[in-house]
């Protein structure tokens, strides 16, 4: 059987746009508004010579689990020229996905100024570097998880934006944060998500829902 669309009648209070009219900063303020929460990954990465540098990003999420893949979307400089985090990732292939929860959320805030390339944007937060155990990336002692990636694929969405996939190889929890079954506390992630515009939120007002049985 065909499904069959119906288009919505006038004055039926649905708002509709036509993406293919739309600017690319229409889309984005759209998209950004209404896909949401989305969790923010603070990404630690290293230069050529070995300097770290940090910066937030909420176009993340995990893709898959076998393998352990994660994504980022890593939108270039307005001369389409690489930022720090595209440009490290490119030269060192690895990078560390570090988890922002609230205790931390000011410090990520910090990372996120544009400061020129070479200053440690973790000493600017007051954040501590640890070293990688398995990549050249720092992890964050601050941050309740933290997950070592070696880049795993890089799909380059015309000249603006680069969708980065890393392979989880290790991972740091805070003491505490997961039990012996492997279950993760919440309450302890305490993480963030990013809404539309300069909004913020916790997950700190949750529900259970479970699934039908059939």
């Amino acid at each position: 059987m065909t499904a069959q669309i119906a288009e919505a009648p006038a004055n039926s209070g649905v708002t509709s746009f036509d993406f293919t009219t739309l600017t690319a900063r229409e889309r984005y303020k759209l998209m950004i508004g209404t896909i949401i929460p989305r969790p923010i990954a603070l990404v630690t990465t290293v230069d050529e010579d070995g300097r770290i540098n940090a910066a937030p990003f909420s176009f993340f999420n995990c893709l898959s689990a076998d393998p352990p893949i994660l994504a980022l979307g890593v939108e270039n400089n307005p001369d389409m020229s690489f930022k720090d985090t595209g440009h490290n990732i490119r030269m060192t292939e690895v990078f560390t996905v570090n988890i922002v929860s609230v205790a931390i959320a000011e410090a990520m805030h910090t990372c996120a100024a544009k400061y020129p390339r070479g200053i440690d944007e973790l000493k600017e937060a007051g954040l501590t570097a640890m070293p990688g155990v398995k990549v050249a990336s720092p992890w964050i002692a601050e941050a309740p998880a933290s997950f070592e990636c070696r880049r795993h694929i890089t799909l380059e969405l015309g000249k603006s934006r680069q969708i980065i996939m890393g392979e989880i190889i290790y991972a740091h929890y805070r003491e505490g944060a997961v039990d012996e079954r492997l279950r993760v506390d919440p309450d302890a992630i305490d993480a963030i998500a990013r809404l539309g515009g300069d909004t913020c939120s916790t997950i700190r007002d949750r529900f259970e829902m479970l699934t039908p049985k059939l």
